[in-house]
């Protein structure tokens, strides 16, 4: 058999190979490329070969610019570069993240006459391992609608809004109190949708200054401001062909709004520090706990932009309106709390169930996990009892005295049941003569209930 002629076959082999690989010469001018390459960064090869490789502009790449000397990687120096993780733009602008392995050629004398790179595209990982921590994050709402637990008649119109407006591509703009599972109800929009196997990304714009939230939506190149070491990938390139969901969208500042605005409308944006527009293909769903026409004509909230996000409006109901879903989230709760302390607690005494039919729960869902969370440190087994509770629940009764608790929790439950006293007895954990015996006290009408 004869010997193979490797040199003969040398282009052929490195264009099977999965990595983009990029031969670069000590004076930083490329080589060669192999075909992967090309299709990871959108250059061809007679449109890299000859150029710098700064072409890539790589936010790991380390140059070192000597009076009286040429341009010089320190890859020269160093040697290599092993498995590191950056970011380099393609031919289109866009990033794409990598994973860069990078060693020099020697020749018989021992000096270095070219640099030998592979990138591995890294993107789709990214993305998984995003996906991951998001979904770790909804494990313990694995039930109901998508995570959202509740079956009573306005939670259920609320399913409804949400599977008609999952089909759209239109903005979703959700309305609801801090705690009333607004994350959840996007995240549900995105599950029903036709762009559920693209990215779902989130953020805060409550959580950020107005520097860092523009970085965050737009990114930004490196070397753009102190402390900008990395190019960074924004969240609106990140959510390209899926959803972004801008929880708090009232505390964005008027500067950002304008940008925001610009780029729903015409999908593109700027990297902070750069001047390339940069295309993408985005469905935009915030949320708000406030009154956005208030602000509005407090001029703190433009009303171009509130009318671009306002094209589907969806309403979360506060708890203290769907008070028969109570139960229900309560029997979730513990049951994700039984699987992660061993402990046995099984269901709520009927006192502490009579304090969370009657409180008000401006923390809502939140803040009703929270007691839970609290009951289950203090207790170590049977029924949550009074003093398992957070004072909180226990001193802000809604109403001012017992016989008023007593008289409203029982209209919260006839109203959730439609003056059905079976299942109001059922919601208050009483018996039906009970809830006779109180409607008589208290000259309770169902009717007119």
């Amino acid at each position: 058999m004869k010997s193979l002629d490797f040199n003969r076959h040398w282009g052929k082999i490195i264009d099977t190979m999965h990595d983009g690989l990029i031969l670069i010469a000590p004076d930083g001018v490329i080589r060669m490329v192999n075909r992967s390459f090309e299709k990871m960064t959108g250059y061809p090869a007679d449109k890299a070969v000859g150029r710098s490789c700064t072409l890539l502009n790589c936010d790991a790449c380390e140059t070192t610019l000597k009076e009286g000397e040429p341009w010089w990687c320190n890859l020269f120096e160093r040697g290599e570069v092993i498995r590191r993780r950056c970011v380099v733009m393609k031919s289109d602008g866009t990033y794409l993240p990598v994973l860069k392995n990078a060693s020099l050629i020697r020749d018989a004398r021992g000096k270095a006459v070219a640099a030998v790179e592979t990138l591995t595209d890294i993107s789709e990982l990214e993305r998984l391992d995003q996906t991951i921590d998001h979904l770790s994050q909804q494990l313990d709402l694995a039930a109901g609608f998508h995570g959202i637990i509740g079956k009573s008649d306005i939670m259920r119109k609320v399913y409804q809004v949400i599977e008609k407006a999952a089909q759209s591509d239109a903005p979703v703009i959700i309305f609801g109190e801090s705690g009333t599972g607004k994350e959840l109800v996007a995240q549900a929009v995105h599950d029903l949708g036709r762009r559920r196997e693209k990215p779902f990304v989130q953020l805060n714009c409550a959580a950020l200054n107005e520097a860092l939230l523009e970085s965050e939506l737009f990114g930004h190149v490196k070397g753009a401001f102190t402390g900008a070491y990395r190019h960074r990938i924004g969240r609106f390139e990140a959510a390209h062909e899926g959803d972004l969901f801008l929880d708090e969208i009232a505390d964005v500042p008027l500067s950002i709004q304008v940008k925001l605005l610009r780029a729903l409308e015409t999908k593109q944006f700027e990297r902070v520090g750069d001047h390339r527009p940069i295309s993408v293909d985005v469905r935009i769903i915030t949320a708000t706990n406030k009154n956005l026409l208030e602000m509005i004509a407090e001029k703190r909230f433009r009303d171009d932009l509130f009318f671009r996000i306002n094209v589907i409006p969806i309403h979360i109901p506060p708890l203290r309106e769907r008070v028969e879903d109570i139960p229900l989230l309560v029997n979730s709760f513990m049951e994700r709390l039984r699987r992660n302390t061993g402990k046995s607690i099984e269901g709520l005494a009927p006192s502490v169930l009579d304090h969370f039919i009657s409180y008000s729960w401006p923390g809502n869902v939140r803040e009703l996990k929270s007691a839970l969370e609290y009951a289950f440190v203090i207790g170590e087994k049977g029924s949550v009892q009074i003093e398992h509770i957070p004072s909180q629940i226990l001193m802000g009764r809604s109403f001012s005295s017992d016989h008023g608790a007593e008289r409203e929790t029982l209209i919260q439950a006839l109203r959730a049941s439609r003056g059905n006293q079976t299942k109001a007895a059922e919601i208050l954990r009483v018996n039906r003569v009970t809830v006779w015996n109180r409607m008589r006290k208290y000259g309770i009408d169902p009717k007119r209930v």
